[in-house]
């Protein structure tokens, strides 16, 4: 090739190899100018509150927490102000004055509100839930980088009433236990804040000003619970216990025609204003509080805060047998006249299952039967039932469900599948024995047998108000009609009465009025312990029942009978809700 085509070869490969640089710049320039305004335009104000948050320091306002009032407009939970102590590290100018001050006023060890004091951040929390005296003071110290902020901390004015039922909140004002969790959407509000400008240091500048952004403060919750009716239910509590040296009593109090509860007990109780600290109770069986371990101590306090009405399943006893009665009733396997024989036991295969009365109580129709309480009549209520007939009316009962009361933690029904269920499973469930239930769904199955034959849902909750009073929501809860028919609630009604007046409960009766209960001894496991549970269930008037009364006393020394322990503490509540109930 000669020398002169080599060089229009090489000028042509320069000029292409010179274009595409071209074009590759040409390119990179349209992708950085598009990126450039992309960002300009499109991500504009994206990046100007980006440059603006640099620039502002964020403090919470904290918004106050609505309160929870009784029935009577009695605040049964509210807030009190504290504060919360904040170090600008950036803006501290003495940091060895601010330690000394903030170790006198807090009574923090120096090495914590030292790390505090030192850490390099743009704001760092020192204590909250401090005393407004304490804030005030620390305040008045005019010492540059600490900040006092106004804050809220839950208090109950009545300390340990009703514990595990209001529950009470964590160090953030979020609810953790009882109607203080359930209802915290309405509860707790929402925090405003306060945006402060400060230099590329972190140094606010002088002179610039604050924004604020108010907070919103949360509903008030309006509760069915009375708190005269509750103390009167937590004196009697109290008063049995000791007595008795029980383990714990629990206490329930509903109306049965709207399944408003006006009372719910669970002695012993804890102070709702140190939720963290253990009782006596609780530590009655502790040798050395001061070495418990974190789990330990945990351990204790997941008991002392447990709502046993609703937490905690037990065998019911006789009171159970108010529906083996309303169930042979409703299937009409059984009538008032009915004959029946008690020689003290009943063979069912080859077990001897003995009535309360070893003696018997020999001929006795199905009427003194359940006055009697006599466990061969309801043996064989059992098998005129039959297993599919008898849990056909566990489900239409509402037995087998929860009873979706507006309280975290309800337990369910343990009862046995009904392919293991045997003529000897069959003959002690139907005196309320083998399987177990909560408290609340007794009283509530109990309730819609009693009250015309509708199954209400238990609750607290009412109203939700605004803080100037103002509705704001009606809560409404489920309903479900039919559960028996009137002819057998009205039935029901009078034979519980007559097991009042004439019959096992007769310790419950109350001269005036119109009492219906049953009574309920049952044994815990292992049977071998001896430890028993007596419990008893009154209503009034018994023939349009508008309160019902649980009470259950656990492990009592001594004698345990429920007709003898429990059915005198429903009386004495009684005696003092009936006429209180009257006047109102």
């Amino acid at each position: 090739m000669s020398e002169e085509n080599m060089f229009y070869r090489s000028k042509t490969f320069n000029r292409k190899k010179i274009f595409i640089m071209f074009l590759a710049v040409f390119f990179v320039l349209m992708f950085l100018i598009g990126r450039l305004v992309y960002l300009m335009i499109f991500c504009s104000e994206y990046y100007g509150q980006k440059a603006q948050g640099l620039h502002e320091r964020e403090r919470d306002i904290k918004a106050a927490r609505g309160r929870i009032i009784d029935a009577n407009g009695t605040v049964l939970a509210t807030n009190k102000s504290v504060c919360t102590i904040s170090v600008i590290h950036s803006q501290i100018e003495e940091p060895e004055k601010v330690i000394d001050a903030l170790v006198k006023e807090l009574g923090l060890s120096e090495d914590e509100v030292r790390g505090r004091v030192e850490k390099v951040s743009s704001i760092e929390r020192v204590k909250t839930n401090v005393d407004k005296e304490v804030g005030d003071r620390i305040r008045a110290y005019g010492l540059a980088g600490v900040k006092v902020d106004e804050d809220y901390k839950r208090y109950y004015p009545y300390e340990s009433m009703a514990s595990s039922v209001l529950g009470f909140t964590g160090a953030d004002n979020q609810g953790i236990l009882g109607l203080e969790v359930k209802y915290d959407s309405y509860l707790q509000g929402t925090n405003g804040q306060i945006l402060t400008l400060t230099d590329a240091r972190g140094i606010e500048i002088e002179n610039a000003g604050e924004t604020r952004m108010e907070p919103v403060n949360g509903y008030d919750l309006c509760i069915s619970m009375d708190v005269n009716i509750q103390q009167y239910c937590e004196q009697a509590a109290e008063k049995a216990c000791r007595k008795k040296q029980a383990d714990s009593v629990s206490i329930i109090v509903m109306n049965p025609q709207n399944g408003e509860l006006m009372a719910m007990v669970n002695y012993p109780e804890f102070n709702l204003n140190e939720p963290f600290t253990l009782t006596d109770e609780m530590l009655s069986g502790v040798a050395d509080a001061s070495v418990l371990s974190a789990e330990e101590k945990q351990d204790l306090l997941n008991q002392m805060w447990r709502n046993q009405c609703i937490s905690d399943t037990y065998e019911p006893g006789s009171t159970f047998k108010i529906i083996t009665a309303a169930a042979a009733l409703e299937e009409g396997v059984v009538s008032l006249n009915d004959q029946f024989y008690c020689p003290g036991y009943k063979m069912v295969e080859d077990r001897r299952i003995r009535c309360a009365k070893t003696s018997g109580h020999g001929a006795e129709t199905f009427e003194t039967g359940i006055m009697n309480s006599c466990n061969p009549v309801f043996i064989e209520l059992g098998e005129r039932l039959g297993v599919d007939n008898y849990y056909k009316y566990f489900k239409q009962f509402g037995l087998l469900q929860k009873t979706n009361i507006d309280l975290p933690g309800e337990a369910a029904t343990i009862m046995h599948k009904k392919e293991n269920v045997g003529p000897v499973e069959l003959a002690t469930i139907s005196f309320g024995q083998s399987f177990q239930i909560t408290p609340i769904q007794l009283v509530t199955t109990v309730s819609s047998i009693i009250n015309g034959g509708t199954r209400v849902t238990p609750h607290f909750g009412v109203e939700i108000r605004d803080e100037k009073g103002n509705l704001v929501e009606k809560l409404k809860y489920d309903t479900t009609e039919g559960i028996c028919t009137e002819e057998t609630s009205e039935t029901m009604q009078y034979l519980l009465e007559k097991v009042v007046s004439e019959g096992g409960g007769k310790n419950a009766k109350i001269e005036g009025y119109s009492i219906g209960g049953k009574t309920a001894t049952s044994q815990t496991l292992p049977r071998s312990e001896h430890r028993y549970i007596s419990s008893f269930l009154g209503f009034a008037p018994a023939d349009d029942p508008q309160v019902l009364v649980l009470a259950i006393i656990r492990n009592p020394q001594g004698v345990y009978y429920g007709g003898t322990i429990a059915a005198p503490v429903v009386k004495e509540i009684m005696e003092n809700i009936l006429p209180y109930l009257d006047k109102s």
